[in-house]
C-alpha cells in the first residue's frame, strides 16, 4: 500500500503559505487545490490511499478517478470539505469508473451534478461520506447524492445524505449490495434502491424527504430488481414538497411518502419504525399508477409488485394529508373529514395472466403480517372509485429472503 501524503505534504502549497486556512477564499488556494487532488487521482496506482486535509477545498471543475484498489480518505466528513459550489465544468463532483474503491471521511458539497458517481466498479464501500446542497431543497441542485449504480459487492454505511433532487442514497442496476447505519433528509427520495438484486436497507434513518426508502424497477433498464430486505429503519415525516424535475420518474412521487415499492418483487419490510408521513406509511404500487411512460416498457418488464411481505412494524399517525387526489378522495370517502388512511396502501392492480383458480400463486403475493395493521385497497383497476380496506386477501405469509453476504464486515 502507498500512502499518497502529497496533498498533505503540500499543504503550504494548497494554502498558498503556511499561515492560511485551507477554506480562505483566494484564487491561488482554489487552484492549488484543485490541481494538487486532481493530480493524485490521475497519477494514483493500485494500493495507493489519498489522504485529504482537514478544510475546504474549492474546486470549478468535477474529479475523476480510473484506477482500481484506491482509497480516498478525508479526516471527517465536517473537516474534509471538497465544495464544488463554482463548479463550471463535469457533470459529477467526483466520479470514479473502478473497482476495490474505498471513499470515506469526506463530504462533497454543491456539486452541479451527482456529487459522487460511481460506475460499474466492483466492490465499493463509502463510508462516513457527506453530500450536501447548502441552499436546502431545490430543483436547481444536482440529481444524486451517493449514487453507485452497475456495481457489484457494495457497502454503503454511516453516510449523510441531503439535498438531492432526485436521491440522497442511491443504488442502481447493482448487485449485492447493503445499505446501513446512514441518514437521508431534504432529499426527493431518501434512499433508493433501483433495478438491482439482492440489497439489506437496514438501521438507517429517512426524514423530511418526499419518500423515505424506495424500492424500484424502471421500465427502460435492462436489469429487473428484487429480493430486498427494508427492516430496522426509522422513517418518519418524510413530507417535504417534491422538488424533482418535470418529467423524471422522481418527480411523481407523492410527498408523505415512507417506504414505497413500485413494479419490484420478493421484497420484505419488517422491523421499522414508520410515522408521520402523511401522504401513507408504506405504498405498494405497479407502473400503472406511476405516471411513468409505459411506452418505454419492453414486453418483458413486469410491471406488478409481487411477492411483499411486511411484517413486524412499528406504526403511528401519517395518511392524513395525502398528496393525490385520488387518495385524498379515498381518505374523505372511507374515513371523513378528519380521518387519515391505513398504514398500507395497495394501488390494486395485479396481473390476472399470473391467477391460478381465480388466486395468485402463493409466492406472488402481498402477505401482511403485522398485527391490527389496516390496508387500503385504492382499487386503480377500477379508476380509483371503489376503494376497499378489506384486509382478508392480505393475511399470509411468505418465506424470508436470505441476508446478503458481502464477505466482509
Amino acid at each position: 500500500m502507498r500512502v499518497t501524503t502529497a496533498l498533505m505534504a503540500s499543504t503550504c502549497l494548497v494554502l498558498a503559505s503556511c499561515g492560511q486556512s485551507a477554506d480562505q477564499d483566494t484564487p491561488e488556494a482554489a487552484i492549488s487545490a484543485e490541481q494538487t487532488l486532481m493530480t493524485q487521482l490521475i497519477d494514483a496506482q493500485p494500493g495507493d490511499v489519498i489522504e485529504i486535509p482537514e478544510g475546504t477545498l474549492k474546486f470549478d471543475r468535477g474529479l475523476s478517478l480510473t484506477v482500481d484498489g484506491v482509497t480516498l480518505r478525508g479526516q471527517g466528513m465536517d473537516k474534509s470539505v471538497l465544495s464544488f459550489a463554482d463548479q463550471i465544468a463535469g457533470a459529477e463532483g467526483l466520479l470514479v469508473t473502478a473497482s476495490d474503491f474505498t471513499i470515506e471521511d469526506l463530504a462533497i458539497e454543491d456539486a452541479k451534478g451527482d456529487a459522487l458517481k460511481i460506475n460499474e466498479g466492483d466492490n465499493i464501500t463509502i463510508r462516513r461520506v457527506r453530500t450536501e446542497w447548502t441552499n436546502g431543497p431545490s430543483q436547481d441542485n444536482g440529481a444524486y447524492g451517493i449514487y453507485p449504480v452497475q456495481t457489484t459487492n457494495v457497502l454503503v454505511e454511516e453516510n449523510v445524505a441531503i439535498g438531492a433532487s432526485d436521491a440522497g442514497v442511491y443504488v442502481g442496476q447493482s448487485r449485492d449490495v447493503i445499505v446501513r447505519n446512514n441518514r437521508a433528509e431534504y432529499n426527493v427520495a431518501g434512499i433508493e434502491i433501483e433495478n438491482t438484486v439482492g440489497a439489506d436497507v437496514y438501521d438507517n434513518i429517512a426524514t423530511n424527504n418526499t419518500g423515505g426508502i424506495l424500492v424500484f424497477n424502471m421500465p427502460q433498464l435492462q436489469q429487473e430488481g428484487r429480493v430486498t430486505r427494508v427492516y430496522d429503519n426509522q422513517v418518519f415525516a418524510n413530507n417535504t414538497g417534491n422538488f424533482g424535475h418535470p418529467g423524471t420518474p422522481v418527480a411523481s412521487v407523492p410527498a408523505g411518502t415512507g417506504i414505497i415499492v413500485n413494479s419490484n418483487d420478493d421484497v420484505e419490510i419488517f422491523n421499522n419504525e414508520i410515522s408521520d408521513n402523511k401522504t401513507g406509511n408504506i405504498i405498494i404500487s405497479s407502473l400503472f399508477s406511476t405516471g411513468y411512460s409505459e411506452s418505454s416498457a419492453s414486453e418483458s418488464f413486469d410491471p406488478y409488485p409481487e411477492g411483499i411481505f411486511i411484517y413486524g412494524n412499528t406504526f403511528s399517525g401519517g395518511g392524513d394529508d395525502p398528496d393525490t387526489d385520488e387518495l385524498a378522495l379515498a381518505r374523505v370517502m372511507l374515513f371523513g373529514t378528519d380521518g387519515r388512511l391505513p398504514d398500507i396502501i395497495w394501488d390494486g392492480f395485479y396481473d390476472e395472466g399470473k391467477q391460478v383458480d381465480g388466486e395468485m400463486p402463493a409466492a406472488l403475493r402481498i402477505c401482511i403480517d403485522n398485527g391490527e395493521v389496516g390496508v387500503l385497497n385504492a382499487n386503480g383497476p377500477s379508476g380509483y372509485t371503489q376503494p376497499s380496506t378489506d384486509v382478508s386477501a392480505f393475511q399470509c405469509e411468505l418465506d424470508k429472503l436470505p441476508a446478503v453476504d458481502l464477505g466482509r464486515s
